[in-house]
């Protein structure tokens, strides 16, 4: 694709006075190929593909036999319809948050465009979110309705009752909760259910959606029916190959809670994909050969997976040998496209003699009809990209927030740059602040956070979000991610890691003097931790133990061990299982200020840290997998 360079970046950086009041040095705006209505309900995108495809397959999902069933564009926008009526005879409002807790299934996403279509709130909540923290969302966003999945998500639910007094009713979705709401609609009629759609406008608030941020701190993000919109229009102005052209599928199995398959879901209304729903990761691969997708999306740990289950199939035989020559070779073929330089005539050769031997069943395992994939959440590793682009599956890398409504950013299967994220999607600005960090603008951008007007003014700046990311755009309008400007983890998984809390938790141990969670890029979360020697020979006295004679020694203690053991316990009872602190290394030495691993305000120098037991952490920590030569 071609777009438009609306960008300095082929010029010199501004002075002080080109500056823009949100810092901004460089820019690069990928336009619009046609206006966007900003003024609209997104129960539209369900209603126009009805209209254009009525009998045309939308929704797919596995019945209790795991039978894959479908809906037509006309049946389920009729199922959502009764879905409104119903909500509205059981007497939810305007502007009313309702809340969801369940894994990804058609019930969830039909819940979500009818709550939305009336002018309610959705407010996604994760099946594996504590009741402590469902507690805080539903407080801060006055949740008065929720649909939990299934009779453990209801208990958690009951567990804080008495803590959440918005709260009107529940409904558990395994026990007919559909059924159940669309009763209550009985005697309201279509007409009430068409006025209650046409009060809702581009800037009537759509979604909040709580994410962790830096802080620690949930942070309600305010996305209205606009925004979700803009980034579903720009989306298919920029790849309608993947989303708006005939007969294109997409497996959905990313939590419906998670702003990128939200999107996704909208997106499918708005093009052409029929959507499959399925959360069951052991029947994945059986779910690629039925379901057939097109298109893929998916964090880099699970192609991770697929690359490693390949590796060790082949084994160290023969066929292993085979394996490590065709992954050399995909790797090769795919650096010689990139270049630009063409691909020599003994590489392409050798690439058609693995393509049949090898690189086909990998394809296979993503189905028949398998396209390109999509990755994001997380980064990607550079080698893997190389190598499934040279089989014949590109990965396409992309980014986005919860505060930019979905992927701002994506590379495309006719023009990917391995080691970017891509050009802004249509009608998108991307931006670099004087500090080196990457900012957006755009109509997908959030209204704000809610609840928090100075959070929102500290990061939307004169339209610009400011992401927290530290990166570049060159002079073709490719973004290049460079490092971190908050302490957020991402792990290799996708998940979204405040270590905050954590941290304060774990030192709250009498033993323990400081704690560092990590887990960047990594498959789980741990934690370095430091023992204050002084007061934990005070606590091992009262336990009528024997006092350490130096930390090399407490370190060692079977005793601290377990005492260390049980505040991160402790800790990880606030979080979900995916944040939580799966192992720890208890150290025999100290974070001081005075070897730099603390600053003067005794807060820690995580880089430092992290450089300094590298070592520890890529060996102990985090055993390093064999990789075939």
């Amino acid at each position: 694709m071609t777009s438009e360079n609306h960008s300095n970046a082929q010029q010199p950086a501004p002075s002080a006075d080109e500056v823009t009041d949100a810092g901004i040095v460089k820019e690069y705006t990928t336009p619009l190929k046609h206006e966007i209505d900003p003024d609209i309900n997104l129960f539209d995108f369900l209603e126009g593909r009805a209209q254009r495809n009525p009998d045309g397959s939308m929704v797919s999902y596995k019945d209790a036999n795991g039978i894959w069933q479908t809906f037509s564009a006309t049946e389920f926008r009729d199922k959502v319809v009764a879905i409104a009526r119903g909500l509205i005879g059981w007497g939810a409002r305007a502007g009313e948050s309702i809340a969801i807790i369940a894994h990804t299934r058609w019930e969830w996403v039909a819940l979500d465009m009818a709550i939305m279509s009336i002018g309610c709130v959705t407010v996604p909540v994760y099946e594996t979110n504590s009741p402590a923290q469902i507690r805080m969302v539903f407080n801060d966003a006055e949740v008065v309705l929720a649909f939990a999945e299934d009779d453990a998500q209801r208990d958690k639910l009951e567990s804080i009752a008495n803590d959440t007094p918005s709260m009107r009713g529940s409904f558990v979705i395994d026990s007919a909760a559909i059924d159940a709401i669309i009763a209550f609609g009985a005697n309201v009629t279509e007409e009430q259910f068409l006025e209650r759609k046409a009060a809702v406008h581009g800037d009537t608030l759509a979604t909040i959606i709580y994410t962790s941020g830096s802080t620690g701190t949930p942070k309600g993000v305010e996305i209205s029916h606009g925004n979700m919109a803009a980034e579903c229009m720009d989306a298919l102005q920029y790849m309608p190959r993947a989303i708006d052209t005939p007969d294109r599928r997409l497996l959905l199995f990313l939590p419906l809670s998670h702003v990128f398959a939200r999107f996704m879901a909208t997106v499918a209304f708005a093009g052409t994909l029929t959507l499959g729903l399925t959360s069951n990761m052991k029947t994945i691969i059986k779910d690629f050969e039925d379901f057939g997708p097109t298109l893929l999306l998916a964090v880099p740990r699970v192609f991770e997976k697929v690359y490693n289950a390949a590796s060790q199939r082949a084994g160290t035989g023969f066929a292993g040998r085979m394996f490590a020559r065709g992954v050399r070779v995909a790797r090769e073929w795919s650096k010689a496209k990139q270049s630009g330089n063409g691909i020599p005539a003994g590489l392409r050769m050798r690439h058609a003699f693995y393509d049949a031997v090898v690189y086909k069943k990998i394809r296979t395992v993503f189905g028949r009809n398998a396209d390109f994939a999509i990755t994001g959440g997380a980064p990607m590793d550079s080698d893997l990209a190389h190598f499934y682009n040279g089989i014949g599956m590109p990965l396409l890398e992309g980014y986005g927030m919860t505060e930019t409504s979905g992927p701002v950013c994506v590379s495309l299967p006719e023009n990917n740059h391995i080691g970017t994220i891509g050009q802004p999607l249509c009608g998108t600005t991307a931006g670099i602040a004087e500090d080196g960090e990457l900012c957006f603008k755009g109509r997908d951008i959030c209204m704000g956070y809610h609840n928090q007007p100075e959070v929102t003014k500290q990061q939307i700046v004169d339209g610009w979000l400011h992401t927290g990311d530290l990166g570049d755009i060159d002079d073709e309008g490719f973004i290049h991610l460079t490092g971190r400007k908050k302490d957020l983890i991402i792990t290799a998984g996708g998940k979204n890691v405040s270590p905050g809390h954590l941290e304060t938790t774990v030192m709250t141990s009498p033993v323990v003097a400081q704690c560092l969670v990590i887990g960047d890029r990594k498959p789980f979360v741990a934690a370095l931790v430091t023992l204050d020697l002084e007061d934990a020979n005070a606590w091992l006295t009262s336990q009528g133990a024997k006092p350490a004679a130096d930390l090399e020694e407490l370190s060692k203690n079977p005793i601290v061990h377990t005492e260390v053991e049980r505040i991160v316990n402790k800790a990880n009872e606030g979080v979900s299982r995916a944040e939580s602190i799966r192992k720890f290394e208890i150290l025999p030495d100290e974070f001081t200020s005075e070897n730099g691993m603390l600053t003067p305000s005794l807060k820690t120098r995580r880089k430092q840290i992290i450089d300094h037991y590298r070592k520890l952490i890529d060996t102990v920590i985090y055993v390093p997998r064999k990789k075939a030569s």
